[in-house]
Formats: structure tokens, sequence, C-alpha cells
């Protein structure tokens, strides 16, 4: 059985790349620029800081120098992040930053509001479905087609990706609330019935009580998801550090696009070490605090990059 699945996996992946590349894998093997790749491979591995800031800019400083410009020059670091420039590497970062948590923030409250209504604990089936709907609706159109459905209402900006960001979280945190209330236990709830407690009492005492906890920690994975859909929206002309790296790939500047993808590493994994470990604290039942090599492991799931990797989807 494991060798017909891999024999099957082989001649898909095959005629696969055929069909995409239009002609037949020889071929495409053939002209693969493999040379010219290695060698911008090579660059990335060499990165340049000298669009840290506006300090190691305009002296041309880069390498581990820029690093201890950063402690030497403290004021070129608030300089640089109030100029909210994609094109400095320190002001990218805290774009993007931004775009994940206020889209996070601004996204939360509609999330909980979907995703108790879609609860049948909370609607009676069938009206519950309206609100899951509304979720799968925007769950459904990635954040790359909300940035460009935005960008109809105010330009293509990190205030675009914010709102396409926050659109996303509707849907995405929404519906892990709603699978959360489905799973709760029903001593709670007839204990507060039994004192006469309103409709509204029995939801917040009864229902909300059980899953505070678990809110908190899938609004932290949210946050976490967002932040590399963040880095993802800039790479499409919305802003931050997905702009900077784009940019510098399109013109080739191969040094300083590798500094701006080992920033984005580093952003990444510190992001996910720190949200794995406060959700082990919330939940230690449920989640197991990531260590190193398990969030590196995490950087391939594309899902993620692009806010499909949450629970129920």
């Amino acid at each position: 059985m494991l060798l017909i699945t891999i024999v099957v996996a082989i001649v898909t992946v095959y005629f696969g790349a055929g069909f995409l590349g239009g002609r037949p894998v020889p071929e495409l093997i053939r002209f693969a620029q493999f040379g010219f790749f290695f060698n911008e491979f090579g660059k990335y591995a060499r990165p340049t800081f000298v669009d840290l800031t506006f300090y190691t800019q305009e002296n041309n400083i880069g390498g581990l120098a820029a690093l201890g410009a950063l402690i030497t020059h403290p004021s070129s670091i608030l300089a640089t992040v109030v100029s909210l420039r994609s094109s400095l590497i320190v002001s990218a970062v805290i774009i993007t930053l931004t775009i994940g948590i206020v889209g996070t923030v601004l996204g939360f409250p509609l999330a909980l509001f979907f995703g108790v209504m879609g609860s049948e604990r909370v609607t009676p089936f069938p009206f519950n479905f309206l609100f899951r709907g509304v979720m799968s609706t925007i769950r459904a159109i990635p954040a790359l087609v909300w940035v460009f459905i935005y960008a109809a209402l105010v330009p293509l900006s990190p205030l675009t990706a914010m709102l396409a960001v926050a659109t996303d979280t509707i849907g995405n945190l929404g519906r892990l609330f709603t699978d959360e209330l489905e799973e709760i236990q029903d001593g709670p709830i007839e204990a507060i019935e039994s004192t006469g407690a309103s409709r509204v009492q029995v939801i917040n005492f009864g229902m909300l009580s059980q899953v505070s906890s678990s809110f908190v920690a899938w609004t932290l994975y949210i946050l976490e998801i967002n932040t590399r859909i963040a880095v993802s929206l800039g790479v499409v002309g919305a802003g931050g550090l997905g702009q900077y790296i784009q940019q510098n790939l399109n013109l080739f500047n191969s040094f300083r696009a590798g500094a701006g993808l080992v920033t984005l590493l580093i952003l990444v994994l510190s992001i996910e070490l720190l949200s794995s470990r406060l959700r082990a604290r919330l939940r230690p039942s449920e989640h197991d605090s990531k260590g190193i090599i398990e969030s590196i492991q995490d950087l391939a799931d594309g899902r993620r990059w692009l806010g499909r990797g949450s629970k129920g989807q």
C-alpha cells in the first residue's frame, strides 16, 4: 500500500509539473536556471542590513555593524519607526506587527458575535446557520483577495491590509469560537438555568465562562497567523516587511532581500514561540508549548501564511 501511494504521488507530481510548466518535465529541467538560482540563494545567505534605520542607510552601514548602530544610535530607531517607510527594515517590521495586531483587535468583536450566535446552543437551528454562513463566506475569500476588495475603499496601503486582516479574523476566529461552544459541558448551564437566570445570564455565566480561557488562546493563535498574513499582503504592495522583500527581489538586490528574509524569520519565530507559550499556560491540557525546532518546521506550512491553518477549515 505504501509503495502504491509513493508511485501515485510521483506520477501525480510528474504530470502535474509538466501540465503547469507547459512542457514535459525533462525540458523543464533542461531549461531551468539552476546556476542563477543558487547564485542568488548564496546572496540571500549573506544579508546586508544597510536599510535597518535612517542612520545605517545614510552612512551605508551594513552587516553586524548595522545591528551595533541600533544600540549606539537609539534615536534613529524612533525616527525610522514614525516615518512609516517600508523601505527601512525597522519601520517595515513595526508596520507588519501593527497590521496583524490592530487587524486582530478590530475583527475580534464581530468574531465573538458571529461565533457565539453561530452556535446551536445559543441560536436555534436553522437560524444559527445564518451566522455560520456569513463566517463561511468570509473564510472562502482569502485575505489576499480582501485586500484588493478594500482597495476600492482606500488606496492599497497598510490600512487596506489591516481591513483585510480584520475581515479574515471574523471568519477564522468566529468559527473557532463556534466550535469551542459546541463542546462545553451541560452541567454549568443547567445549574445557572435552575436559579431562574435570564437567557443572557445563562449564555454569559453558563456558557462563555467555560470557554473564556480557550477564547483567549484561540485569539492568540489567530494573531500569530495574522502576522504571517500581514507579510503576505505586503508582497502585493500593502506595505510592511513583505513589501520590502518584494521590492528588493524585483530589483535583484539580493543581499538586502536576504536581510529582509532573515528579519522575517526572526519575527515569525519570536511571535510563534511567544504565542505557543501563552496558549500552553491558558490551556495546558490542549496546547503544548512549542520549542524552536517545532516552530521552524511550522514555517513550511503555507496555509498559515494565507490564513488557512485554523481549526475546522
